[in-house]
């Protein structure tokens, strides 16, 4: 007897239908990953926040390798080959060739004035800024966490006092008090008439970006904690007789990594923004040393007749610069997803 139905609907001969996937299969496998790899899977996700990881780690790995790189280019940043050849340049003791003296040999050209080779100052100049602001960020992320941890868990007259001082440090406007507290800070340890070691003005440039730097995280990080610390399973810690110490390790710390991490990633740019000022300014890293502020303040000087040589450093500024904040942007996003850009 023929069936009613047609070949291929329903009934006999109808081919199975695929068995439907279970309707937890996609939120068990969510369910299944720590919040670390639901954080590495949306940033990996994100073009931009890798791209932009790249580029940050290339400029590390510069600063890095920069004796390497200066090794393998058989040219170092303190030579004059300007002066020490003739024919590079002119009698202003500018490039003769075109585009600041670029050619097959000195890449970035040369430096007015001292002949130097552009490239491997700047190599040299993203080490020694990126040192320093390395340097800041880290010392600034760790007293912030400190500072803010405390007052949040504690509270009372700790809570009080500690943002009396936080307070108080904000008060200082942050860029007039890097210029004015760098040169007294130098005045303590050399006087006047001598020359200012560079390992000094380094140790300076760090100490006097830390003094000032840390205070927005740990009010930050303040603001956290007392909203943590009421939590459910804060209380609980405390009634199974946990020490505070193990509360903010176990309890608190993993819960601050995202505010900490995103405020990391926009200091440290920040910090290198007011090296490269302090050292245009005249008041951080000076001659000889390389410094991405101090070429700026070379190029500045040489502009109208040079206008090349300040064109590398300011690129590459700009480059690191965005790149850390669009980084930042991506390591937000990743962390909270209910974020929009």
């Amino acid at each position: 007897m023929t069936s009613p139905y047609p070949a291929g609907a329903t009934g006999v001969g109808a081919p199975l239908p695929a068995a439907p996937e279970p309707a937890g299969a996609a939120a068990a496998e969510v369910a299944g990953r720590s919040p670390g790899q639901l954080m590495w899977r949306r940033f990996t996700r994100d073009r931009t926040g890798v791209v932009s990881a790249f580029v940050v780690l290339f400029f590390f790995v510069v600063a890095l390798l920069a004796p390497v790189i200066s090794w393998l280019y058989g040219k170092g940043p303190y030579t004059t080959y300007g002066l020490d050849r003739p024919g590079l340049l002119d009698e202003f003791f500018y490039p003769v060739k075109p585009g600041g003296g670029i050619d097959g040999e000195f890449w970035f050209g040369l430096e007015p004035q001292l002949g130097r080779d552009v490239f491997t100052q700047l190599l040299y100049g993203i080490r020694t800024s990126l040192l320093i602001a390395t340097a800041v960020t880290v010392l600034c992320t760790l007293t912030g966490i400190v500072i803010g941890v405390t007052a949040g868990y504690l509270g009372g007259r700790t809570d009080y006092f500690l943002g009396r001082f936080i307070d108080l440090l904000l008060a200082f406007p942050a860029q007039l008090s890097f210029v004015a507290f760098t040169p007294v800070v130098y005045a303590l340890f050399v006087s006047p008439e001598k020359e200012t070691p560079t390992y000094l003005r380094v140790m300076t440039l760090i100490i006097v970006q830390w003094a000032l730097g840390w205070m927005g995280l740990a009010r930050l990080l303040r603001g956290q904690v007392l909203s943590l610390r009421e939590r459910e399973f804060v209380e609980a810690a405390k009634v199974t007789g946990a020490s505070p110490w193990r509360i903010i390790r176990k309890e608190l710390l993993p819960n601050l990594w995202t505010p900490i991490l995103v405020q990391t990633t926009l200091m440290l740019p920040a910090f290198v923004t007011v090296e490269a000022g302090l050292s245009f300014l005249g008041v951080g890293v000076v001659e000889p040393t390389p410094d991405w502020g101090r070429m700026f303040a070379a190029g500045a000087r040489h502009y109208q007749n040079d206008i090349t040589y300040m064109f590398f450093p300011g690129i590459a500024m700009v480059i690191f610069v965005v790149a850390f904040n669009l980084l930042g942007d991506s390591v937000r996003d990743a962390f909270d997803p209910r974020t929009k850009r």
